[in-house]
């Protein structure tokens, strides 16, 4: 749900999680459930006082997610070590990748200023999200050159809304170089984001921030935009 206020408007970019779905096919779901009802809570307060405390049970890699360096880097910046700069409040840059396109090059990019942004690649594969065709072979992704190409640029962030930054067909042979060249330069990729299609070529700013758990590389993010309503776009 999108929401507006005092000139500015907020861009839900994330997916719902909820029991028993389906963000890489073939990964186990999360499970959803209370540790405390409200109804067991009674005995501890006085009458009319109930709570409820829920819990999850999940990968990290659920819904809408960020990666950070120790993802793919043993030893490296994990989500209680990357700096908010790089998570919250980036300006933004939509990358429009044409219907159709399978692998994001180098060229693509040309257009676009990036340096300092968090670039968001607006692939429209999120319409298959909770589907089979979402992991298919044919997922949209960003090839090494184009990675290559945001690092030596200096984008801050990378985000998609497809299975994966990466080829994840068999041709890939299981490399992984969009994930290894941005991580290493210290640039969060986003993944499985949604609702690109709202957002502005440019003009917004960018949050997707994780809680601060020492030890993992990667967790759920609940991603948005706040756009400049009395800007012009």
């Amino acid at each position: 749900m999108n929401g507006a206020s005092g000139g500015h408007r907020l861009v839900e970019l994330s997916h719902v999680i909820h029991d028993g779905m389906v963000t890489l096919p073939g990964w186990p779901a999360p499970r959803v459930s209370e540790w405390l009802t409200r109804e067991a809570s009674r005995a501890n307060y006085a009458p009319g006082t109930e709570f409820q405390v829920g819990r999850i049970d999940m990968i990290a890699n659920t819904g809408t997610y960020v990666d950070t360096p120790s993802h793919r880097f043993a030893g490296e910046a994990d989500l209680a070590e990357v700096p908010l700069d790089r998570l919250a409040d980036l300006p933004g840059v939509v990358v429009r990748v044409p219907s159709g396109t399978r692998a994001l090059e180098r060229q693509m990019l040309a257009p676009y200023d990036v340096t300092g942004k968090a670039v968001l690649l607006h692939t429209g594969w999120d319409a298959h999200f909770g589907t089979p065709r979402y992991g298919a072979p044919e997922a949209p992704h960003l090839t090494g050159d184009a990675a290559r190409a945001l690092a030596e640029a200096g984008a801050a962030l990378v985000g998609i809304d497809s299975v994966n930054i990466d080829d994840m067909s068999p041709a890939a042979n299981g490399e992984r170089p969009a994930h290894s060249i941005l991580l290493a330069a210290g640039i969060p990729i986003v993944e499985h984001l949604t609702g690109l299609d709202a957002l502005p070529p440019a003009g917004f700013r960018f949050t997707a921030a994780p809680p601060r758990v020492a030890g993992m590389g990667t967790f759920p993010v609940r991603a948005f935009a706040v756009i400049d309503t009395g800007r012009p776009q």
